[in-house]
């Protein structure tokens, strides 16, 4: 790939090299890129949800996607273009603005109702949340704990969910 960013003498060296030089060169940029600090730096601003731009590694070209699982060595986001999820290494991440939650926060409406509390919910009552995957969990309250309150989906499963997570589902 010759992207328009890379300087000609560079890639002229580049391809002057042999096969092992390169391969020398291409696993001493495998360890700095796995590199936990260079991930830290990409990572501390990411949060679920959140649209950043990544390298579409085929064409080189810069792409928007949301976030949608954050692991520990890759990112697996949905491209908003195509609607395909990438798994990619944070090195592939257009690193985000510092402070760009604080900023999406302030730029986003405020809460039109306040978050639901312990004292919202009864045990037997049917409530919603969504998991890590952000699939839509429906279930029964089967016990009120201090800070969260354990639900049975009704497929064998347990959650413990905070009361923040929590919405009502009427039964129609």
């Amino acid at each position: 790939m010759s992207g328009p960013s890379l300087d000609p003498r560079l890639l002229d060296v580049l391809h002057q090299a042999s096969s092992l030089e390169l391969f020398q060169l291409s696993t001493l940029i495998e360890r700095l890129l796995a590199d936990p600090r260079r991930i830290i730096a990409v990572r501390k601003d990411m949060h679920l949800g959140q649209t950043v731009r990544f390298l579409d590694w085929r064409d080189g070209s810069l792409r928007e996607g949301k976030v949608v699982a954050l692991r520990d060595a890759q990112v697996t986001l949905q491209d908003l273009r195509e609607r395909r999820e990438w798994k990619l290494p944070y090195a592939a991440i257009e690193p985000p603005a510092p402070n760009a939650a604080a900023r999406q926060a302030e730029t986003a409406p405020a809460p039109t109702a306040p978050r639901p509390t312990r004292n919202d919910f009864r045990c037997g009552e049917k409530v919603a949340f969504e998991d890590k995957y952000l699939n839509t969990v429906v279930g029964t309250i089967i016990r009120i704990n201090e800070r969260t309150a354990s639900i049975d989906p009704g497929d064998g499963t347990k959650w413990r969910v905070g009361f923040g997570l929590l919405r009502h589902v009427l039964d129609i």
